[in-house]
């Protein structure tokens, strides 16, 4: 399987919000929540997430099949909206999201969070060197993990 990582544009934003709404109702499922945030995101708020994130795609045979964002605060770049088609998942292709932002986006620290139950998301985390810093009760049975990765700088 042939994937490209490519800095999408602003006439990428439709396919992307698309396939984060498929992408993320397994979380929905998950949940029992219907109302979360990925799947209730305005185009015109993706449109607007190109004025100051990084926005990358994977693309396969002419289609976006993957995607992830960043922005950049006061030394940590915050990652969201990792995306992978449920019928691309498991080959990769997230991982090679996550390095890429992190390439595209240096920084001394990388930040991102997901929720408790999303075991896969977390042990994927792990494997890249992300660690746990905080908690967020949601629900009683459930919360948001923090997640953290520092990057030594090298003194030019």
């Amino acid at each position: 399987m042939d994937v490209r990582i490519e800095r999408a544009l602003t006439t990428d934003a439709e396919e992307i919000l698309a396939l984060q709404k498929l992408a993320y109702r397994s979380e929905a499922e998950l949940y029992r929540n219907y109302g979360i945030e990925p799947l209730v995101q305005t185009i015109e708020h993706v449109k607007l997430q190109f004025q100051n994130h990084t926005v990358l795609k994977a693309v396969s045979d002419g289609s976006i099949v993957g995607s992830v964002r960043a922005y950049a605060n006061d030394g940590t770049c915050f990652i969201g909206k990792l995306i992978v088609h449920p019928g691309y998942q498991g080959r990769g292709i997230g991982t090679t999201l996550m390095n890429a932002i992190e390439t595209f986006r240096p920084a001394g620290r990388y930040e991102l969070f997901t929720g408790s139950k999303s075991v896969n998301n977390i042990r994927l985390y792990h494997r890249l060197g992300y660690r746990i810093f905080k908690y967020e009760t949601v629900e009683p049975d459930w919360g948001l993990v923090f997640l953290e990765k520092n990057r030594e700088i090298q003194p030019l």
